[in-house]
């Protein structure tokens, strides 16, 4: 039999712990976090009791109370889920420090598209495996291509998968792969045979246009180098004595137009590659012709580019890329038998057959 002391609700329910009913007859469920009182409110006690007329449909307290319970017992903070998507994702990115300039570029890309869904403003407690992938899918329908839609999952990823390492939540609702979920819209780069390889450099040579450029087109075919690396390279890389191209770091250019060195795209990307005659050949080539009237521009503390514009600063990715599109165009508009799209953004790729 209850003592009398136990309080009771307006039905004569015996309260539990921590529950009451304020005068506007809510009821209340006091708990407390890291010594801090927080607080749980519903207009019912039980799933049972009926929804109060004109009031907006909630769980019932014992319901909010079991899952606060449950977060509290795996250590869970229940505070932690009023974040929204995009604050998460503002938390997260502030762990990401010391980040390449692409980097940080797209990081920022992906924070003003957040901004502008209502997906970034719903609370990640909210968020399940469906409404991921459902989130996923509107992008692309909207007109977000896959690779676009890769980024920003690229970052919504992580930032969930950190709530969870935090104990905020339980699983990660985009911790599933994307295959089947979106589809892929990307341009598979098609890799040349050497049989095109050798039409198209033979073309190039002899072409009144694109004469100029076959050095180049030689070396990016015949050494592996990406585009990047290749525009970063300076006189003390090219160690013709030994006969070796020192790769260690890439030129970029920013968004904002800063010349900026990096790193190798990968650590297997430092290496030293070996000429070949043909190779050797080329690079003295390279050398011998290079113009000595123009300014030796430092960027970074690189100087001695082997490719510069007018003003001496050091040609990029684009120009290159440029030159190939032109000059497989002009070899396509010519001849009938046609080549694939050359494009040296990271390495050309030669089929062995």
């Amino acid at each position: 039999m209850a003592s009398q002391g136990q309080r009771r609700d307006s039905k004569h329910r015996i309260l539990r712990t921590g529950e009451s009913v304020r005068a506007n007859g809510k009821y209340q469920y006091k708990y407390m976090v890291d010594g801090k009182p927080k607080f749980l409110y519903s207009w019912r006690l039980t799933p049972a009791d009926p929804q109060p007329v004109g009031k907006q449909p909630c769980l019932s307290l014992r319901e909010l109370e079991k899952m606060v319970g449950k977060d509290l017992e795996s250590r869970l903070d229940p505070t932690g889920k009023t974040l929204t998507v995009n604050e998460l994702i503002a938390r997260y990115l502030k762990t990401r420090t010391g980040v390449k300039p692409n980097t940080l570029q797209n990081y920022n890309f992906v924070q003003n598209i957040m901004s502008k869904e209502e997906f970034g403003s719903r609370k990640i407690a909210e968020i399940k495996t469906s409404d991921a992938k459902l989130f996923l899918i509107k992008l692309q329908q909207d007109g977000r291509g896959s690779s676009t839609v890769k980024t920003i999952r690229g970052v919504l990823r992580p930032a969930f998968q950190m709530a969870v390492d935090d104990d905020v939540l339980v699983k990660n609702p985009f911790g599933f792969e994307l295959a089947g979920v979106i589809v892929n819209t990307e341009h598979t780069r098609q890799a040349v045979t050497r049989a095109q390889m050798n039409s198209f450099l033979k073309f190039v040579r002899y072409d009144n246009v694109y004469h100029k450029y076959y050095d180049v087109f030689y070396l990016l075919f015949h050494t592996g180098l990406r585009i990047s690396e290749f525009c970063g390279l300076t006189l003390k890389d090219i160690d013709l004595e030994n006969r070796i191209i020192n790769i260690d770091h890439q030129l970029q250019r920013t968004s904002k137009m800063e010349y900026i060195i990096e790193s190798t795209k990968t650590n297997a990307g430092t290496r030293k590659i070996p000429m070949t005659e043909d190779v050797y050949q080329t690079f003295k080539r390279i050398l011998e012709n290079r113009p000595t009237n123009l300014p030796e521009i430092m960027v970074c503390g690189y100087v001695g580019f082997l490719f510069r514009d007018k003003k001496g600063m050091p040609e990029v990715a684009m120009h290159w890329e440029h030159r190939f599109n032109h000059a497989v165009k002009r070899y396509n508009d010519i001849f009938k038998v046609q080549i694939p799209n050359i494009t040296p953004h990271g390495r050309v790729i030669i089929r062995t057959s």
